[in-house]
């Protein structure tokens, strides 16, 4: 086989033809391609999208970087039916073709209502609808807080009702946009200053009504997480009657109308003011009543005997008060006679049993100096014995302790003489 070698290509060649030949077709380079998404790979650090289209014959891979995705009003997800545009083309590196999407909207369904759909539904699973959260609006609020346009017809209405409704209170109005690309973040810097400062009681926010693209900053995630972790109570009035926000749910209360939130955040003075003058009157005629009960009580008082004559009174007191003294001093004096008898019964029992112990204890101290008496050696000698001392003053029990010859002294019962042995005679016996 004669090759040319003038037609041999690389394969980055082919590929860069292949991709040149593509992009020059009209029909490839803007085009809206509609599938359904599936292998949704989303990139945090790049922001860019890369994902697969795909209908019941076919897959064709996309991606979209993230000056595109960016600008995307919803968040796609697998097994969204979508309308895709871009342009299709070659990836060189991998000889791939693949769709480079510039913009995408759900398909049957507008961007910002599936956007909507989607945060709403994230918001009330973490809890932010709930009503156990919400705060009560104040009834009788100092200061209100507006967050509106300072030129819309919204905040012309809110002055008007406030003014007419409670003169008295004031307002405090933060301008910023209500729609646009600075809206939301102007009216969540709203609410932060409002909540940092504390210079109002209730905060209103809100515009007149509009498309959904017009209220769409209202829709905000930022501001929906600010509404709902507000110190204050915020007041929703976003659009007419029949338009719903994220702003509204989160908020702890909703008005309809922008002169709905008006009336919401204040009372009305000519319905306050008749209602003090019916207390009022309710209490005067209360207090009318209790001072003619009092006359009465006092003229019954005063109509007494003793307010006629306090000397009878006093003398009538004071025969009682003497009655009651004798009383007492006659029950004292019984009670002193009682005591004074078991008294002295106590101390008769007291003699009678001192006497009765002095006389066992001189009897037993008979009995014990008998038995002294009886143990005493000297009472031994007035019956005719003596003892016998030694030359040291030793007792001698026995004749072993004397010697021939020596002095001995005899103890009688009335003396004592000194004798000497002349001669000892052991007991035969022993």
């Amino acid at each position: 086989m004669t090759i040319d070698k003038q037609t041999v290509f690389t394969v980055s060649q082919v590929n860069e033809c292949v991709k040149y030949l593509i992009e020059d077709s009209p029909l490839l380079d803007s085009l809206y391609v509609s599938g359904e998404i599936s292998n949704l790979t989303a990139y945090h650090s790049s922001g860019h999208l890369y994902f697969s289209l795909k209908d019941a014959n076919g897959v064709l891979k996309a991606v979209m970087f993230k000056s595109s995705a960016q600008r995307l009003k919803f968040k796609p997800e697998n097994g969204m039916k979508v309308l895709v545009h871009g342009r299709i083309s070659v990836y060189v590196q991998s000889g791939q073709y693949q769709l480079y999407a510039d913009a995408m909207e759900p398909d049957g369904l507008g961007a910002l209502t599936a956007a909507y759909e989607q945060l709403k539904e994230k918001l009330r699973l973490e809890g932010l609808f709930d009503e156990s959260r919400k705060k009560p609006v104040p009834k009788y609020p100092a200061c209100v807080g507006v967050i509106t346009s300072p030129t819309g017809a919204a905040v012309r209405d809110i002055i008007n009702i406030l003014g007419r409704r409670s003169p008295g209170t004031k307002m405090i109005l933060f301008p910023a946009l209500v729609q646009g690309e600075n809206a939301a973040k102007q009216l969540t810097s709203g609410i932060r200053y409002f909540n940092r400062y504390k210079t109002v009681d209730v905060i209103i926010i809100g515009r007149g009504g509009g498309s959904l693209e017009e209220l769409w900053a209202f829709n905000d995630e930022t501001l929906a997480r600010e509404i709902a972790k507000s110190e204050l109570p915020v007041i929703s009035a976003v659009g007419h009657e029949t338009d719903f926000t994220i702003c509204d749910f989160v908020s702890d209360c909703r008005a309809p109308t922008p002169s709905a939130a008006a009336e919401l955040a204040v009372p009305d003075d000519t319905e306050l003011r008749a209602r003090i003058h019916a207390l009022a009157s309710a209490l005067q005629t209360a207090e009318q009543g209790n001072l003619k009960a009092a006359r009465q009580t006092l003229n019954a008082l005063a109509s007494k005997r003793v307010m006629k004559s306090p000397d009878s009174f006093l003398q009538n007191r004071r025969m009682e008060l003497d009655t009651l003294i004798l009383r007492t001093e006659h029950a004292a004096s019984k009670k002193i006679t009682a005591a004074r008898q078991q008294l002295s019964v106590k101390e008769q029992r007291l003699q009678t049993l001192t006497e009765r112990r002095t006389a066992d204890a001189k009897a037993s101290l008979q009995t014990a100096a008998a038995r002294l008496e009886s143990l005493n050696p000297l009472s031994v000698l007035t019956r005719g014995y003596s003892a016998v001392y030694g030359t040291e003053g030793e007792t001698v029990r026995s004749v072993e302790q004397l010697k021939t010859g020596e002095t001995i002294r005899l103890r009688l019962s009335d003396g004592s003489a000194d004798a000497r042995v002349t001669d000892i005679h052991p007991d035969e016996r022993n």
